[in-house]
């Protein structure tokens, strides 16, 4: 009986090995034939952090293409001027004020959001704070609402939407987080900590859906370097061209087009995704020389930026 099952679980495994080769070989296929965008016209597109920077762009962003968008931020007016911003170019916008690090709080404002808007159909996760501290000079304070907001937050308003888009098989979820969610950098432990948290979520929520059948919920989550938003003012690049400090309009693009053909990662600069590869494979000391070489252990050096939303 033990030689049969031995049998068994040789020829399982051999057969499982076959089809993981099969996948890659069809994932490569796919990723050289260009992806068709989506309509999101008439879909609800919720974006937290929405009151200014990427998540002020990207809402607009949906807008221009016929999205419903609803605001979240914990600044009223400002999401009160970007709906405005909105209904100028004809899409309905609906705004509310929130403080994502209170979990009561979250439901609260997402059981208005389902009662007078509708199931939202695109939840991106965008808000986000910095402190931008050596570990040991960061207030108790700051670490815990880097956290609270950055990565915390990120659960209650999945469980809050995400019933819905499971109900429909339809909908997308958008996880911002970071190449700080990729590589430890000094100087930002806390938010690589959140950032490397929200990078976790995504993929292990992604592997759930899929093992559910559902192929109709997407997940996306976007790695990119420093965002020139004024979050991370005074930090600085080696050799921007290689690794440059990102123009919001430039991600937001790129962001937008990884949503629009459901693309699992976004990397910006694409450099980024071959350095994961190579994180994979090198020590620790020879990551060190990497990070020294191309400046990233000293990016925060200079950091001049105030506690604010991505």
């Amino acid at each position: 009986m033990n030689v049969l099952r031995g049998i068994l679980d040789l020829l399982e495994g051999i057969y499982v090995h076959i089809m993981i080769l099969v996948d890659t070989l069809i994932a490569a296929v796919l990723f050289l034939i260009p992806k068709k965008s989506k309509d999101v016209a008439g879909e609800i597109v919720l974006v937290t952090g929405s009151g200014s920077g990427i998540g002020r762009l990207m809402a607009l962003e949906f807008a221009k293409r016929g999205a419903t968008l609803v605001l979240l931020d914990i600044n009223e007016s400002s999401i009160k001027d970007v709906a405005k911003e909105i209904e100028e170019i004809g899409a309905d916008a609906y705004y509310y004020k929130v403080d994502l690090s209170k979990r009561e709080d979250v439901y609260n404002v997402a059981d208005k959001v389902k009662e007078a808007v509708g199931d939202v159909d695109i939840l991106v996760n965008n808000a986000g704070v910095v402190t931008g501290k050596k570990f040991m000079d960061s207030p108790d304070k700051m670490i815990q609402l880097t956290m609270d907001v950055n990565t915390t937050a990120h659960f209650w308003t999945i469980k809050s939407f995400l019933p819905s888009m499971i109900e429909r098989n339809h909908g997308h979820i958008v996880t911002i987080a970071s190449s700080a969610g990729l590589f430890g950098t000094k100087g930002l432990i806390d938010y690589c900590a959140s950032k490397f948290a929200a990078v976790g979520l995504d993929e292990s929520l992604r592997f759930e859906l899929m093992f559910m059948g559902l192929r109709g919920v997407h997940t996306t989550v976007v790695c990119p370097f420093f965002i020139n938003t004024g979050m991370f003012d005074g930090v600085k690049t080696r050799f921007p061209s290689i690794m440059p400090i990102v123009e919001p309009e430039v991600a937001v693009n790129k962001i937008m087009r990884g949503i629009l053909t459901n693309e699992k990662n976004v990397y910006i600069p694409a450099v980024i995704r071959l350095l994961v590869k190579l994180r994979d494979l090198l020590p620790d000391t020879a990551k060190s020389r990497m990070f020294r070489f191309y400046g990233t252990d000293a990016c925060m050096d200079h950091f001049t930026g105030r506690t604010k939303k991505d």
